[in-house]
């Protein structure tokens, strides 16, 4: 068997393209295994093929990277528009990141009238590779596109509405372009050939069966990008794509060496829980003789299921797929060993989640089963991650947007059947000392049997930004014994937890300058709790100031649309740090930035609007700034109702 995946923008037809293909030689078997996949079983001209049918939207990416790791070959599916190319700029480039040979499919070709130069110009633009056209259009007297001629066998194919096309006579009025888009054609794979270049000094026609194999070879080897015309909706052109990719396409053998690991057994393609099922993970063999119960991945293999729920043949042939039940310990993205799984390169995750949101059980006993839910989600799903709040120590989970929150929600509901509620995630704020201060506490309590003392003098001062925490002491005569200058410091770190104005306390220096003891009272408890105190008294005297986490942006976004920055990162009341071509992807621009962490959710939003889903970000702590006038009063006021 042999796979490939289709993806490309929202509304560029590759259901309805992956249904037709199926559809060619009988009914496929098809199967939506999660929410961003369908997987279509069928057979063409007597060899067994799989289809994966990525949902479309930049959310989706990291499932495309994982189907992508288990192809033999892609299928970018575009609408015939050129000014829609740009949408499809992040598929291109992960496909060229993926290193699998890629071919293009320009869908509803009987709705336009765009000239397909046009379009395969602008797709261009986002491509490192050479994409030559494999076709061109015959056209009616209104423009319509009624059939293509193909630029190798120099055949053309009329199209009949449920029937397959029907070979025809180049029409003349095609002719002077078929044979300046034939000549352009082998000029590009004349680079690939060098018996083929001196045919082209020489001015001698190559034979079809020639070019038919440079061309495979040069597609097999990812050298090229080739673009084919049709209309699935109308079953147009599908013959054609299905041909090349049955004699260009390579075989399974090269996955293992496009991903750099040696002899996998088996890749994981992606991954499900639902209710009274359990997981199901669907994988691809790449070995000889999988079967239930044999180790893989370091421990037994569970039940294997066609897509249709049906048993299938063990052992699993290699190149098949199969659904692994009841083997929670295989998670999508990963290649598998007998004894171990093996992690897939970055890109097969898609983009970087950037839009954290708290997580917290509608009802409080649901606390431990929402977080194991959680982390069940997040190793099947590549576009999110979790982490704990460090303040609340509630759930964040980091996704790729508000639909993506919503899918998550719904099937915490539907398959583990706890109810969550969403919040912004707090506490990103911080505060510091403005200036010196020396402070005299003493901590006395007597209960009844021993008591507590401990006498503390101490001073706190502010650091540059960035310096953190720092301790010392001056400590003479011993009037603090040695032994109680750690809890002495432990105190004040403890301080620093919630400052006068409820943040965290950053960049202050504390110094131990004498104290008094008691022979029997004194103890670690007592001078830790002394110097707590102290510090927070001291902190009042002194004043503190709200502190704005500010990060640095990495915006990638494709160059169309970094003019647009600008604006939007000043009206963010960011700093523009300047921006360059991508060093890799073709068509993009990286934006570096720095930006207050409170604005990074405008900042996806805009961005989004903007770029019309097809640029995102990272972002990383750069340092924390001063927050001055109504802002700062704003989130004193916050702050205050959140602690009330």
């Amino acid at each position: 068997m042999r796979c490939f995946t289709i993806l490309g923008p929202t509304q560029s037809g590759k259901s309805t393209l992956l249904k037709a293909l199926g559809e060619l030689e009988g009914r496929p078997v098809t199967a939506a295994f999660t929410d961003a996949l369908t997987v279509s079983q069928f057979s063409y001209l007597g060899e067994p093929w799989a289809g994966f049918d990525i949902a479309g939207g930049p959310d989706y990416l990291g499932h495309a990277g994982e189907a992508l790791a288990a192809s033999d070959a892609a299928i970018l599916c575009v609408p015939p528009d050129p000014d829609t190319a740009v949408l499809a700029a992040p598929y291109l480039r992960l496909i060229e990141q993926s290193g699998v040979p890629c071919f293009i499919f320009i869908n509803k070709m009987d709705q336009d009238e765009a000239r397909i130069r046009d379009i395969v110009g602008a797709l261009q633009a986002y491509a490192n590779h050479h994409i030559v056209l494999r076709q061109v259009p015959m056209r009616d007297a209104g423009g319509h596109v009624t059939g293509s001629v193909d630029l190798v066998s120099e055949r053309a194919f009329q199209y009949r509405e449920g029937q397959s096309s029907k070979l025809i006579e180049i029409p003349a009025a095609i002719q002077d372009r078929e044979q300046e888009a034939r000549g352009e054609l082998l000029e590009h794979l004349a680079d690939f050939d060098d018996g083929l270049m001196e045919q082209l000094i020489e001015d001698r026609g190559p034979a079809s069966e020639e070019v038919y194999t440079i061309l495979a070879e040069a597609h097999r080897d990812n050298a090229i990008m080739a673009a084919y015309l049709g209309a699935a909706s109308h079953g147009n052109g599908l013959s054609r794509l299905m041909k090349a990719l049955r004699h260009e396409a390579p075989g399974r053998e090269a996955i293992g060496l496009r991903l750099g690991i040696e002899a996998p057994l088996a890749l994981g393609v992606a991954s499900d829980t639902r209710k009274h099922v359990g997981k199901s993970t669907l994988i691809r063999a790449l070995g000889q003789g999988i079967r239930h119960g044999e180790p893989l991945a370091g421990a037994a293999l569970g039940t294997l299921t066609g897509i249709d729920g049906k048993a299938v043949a063990e052992p699993l042939a290699p190149g098949a797929l199969a659904v692994a039940v009841k083997s929670d310990h295989l998670d999508p993205g990963m290649a598998y060993d007998a004894e171990a799984s093996l992690p897939l390169p970055r890109w097969t995750r898609g983009r970087p989640p950037t839009y954290p949101r708290l997580l917290l059980p509608a009802k409080e006993r649901d606390d431990a089963r929402l977080s194991a839910a959680l982390g069940r989600m997040a190793a099947a799903d590549p576009g999110m991650e979790t982490s704990q709040d460090g303040e609340t120590g509630h759930a964040v989970v980091h996704l790729q947007g508000p639909i993506h929150l919503r899918r998550v929600l719904a099937k915490l509901a539907e398959d583990f059947g706890i109810e969550a509620v969403e919040q912004p995630v707090s506490g990103i704020y911080r505060e510091t000392v403005t200036g010196p201060v020396e402070t005299h506490y003493r901590h006395r309590k007597q209960s009844g049997g021993a008591g507590q003392f401990a006498d503390v003098v101490l001073t706190i001062r502010p650091q540059g930004r960035g310096a953190g925490f720092a301790f010392d002491e001056t400590v003479k005569g011993g009037t603090v014994p040695r032994n109680y200058i750690p809890a002495v410091e432990a105190g004040a770190r403890e301080a620093m937890e919630r400052g006068p104005l409820g943040f965290p306390v950053v960049d202050v220096a504390v110094t131990l300058l004498d104290g008094k003891t008691h022979a029997v009272d004194s103890s670690d408890h007592a001078f830790r709790t002394a110097a707590r105190a102290g510090v927070r008294e001291a902190m009042e005297r002194a004043g503190t100031v709200v502190l704005q986490p500010i990060e640095r942006v990495e915006i990638h976004v494709p160059t169309i649309h970094s003019g647009s920055l600008v604006a939007l990162v000043s009206s963010l009341k960011g700093q523009v740090l300047g921006f360059e071509a991508h060093g890799r992807a073709r068509g993009w621009d990286v934006f570096q930035a720095l930006l207050p962490a409170a604005a990074r959710e405008e900042l996806f939003q805009a961005l989004g609007g903007l770029s019309h889903g097809t640029a995102w970000f990272e972002s990383h702590f750069d340092h924390y700034e001063e927050l001055h006038g109504k802002d700062a009063e704003r989130i004193r006021e916050a702050r205050a109702t959140e602690l009330a």
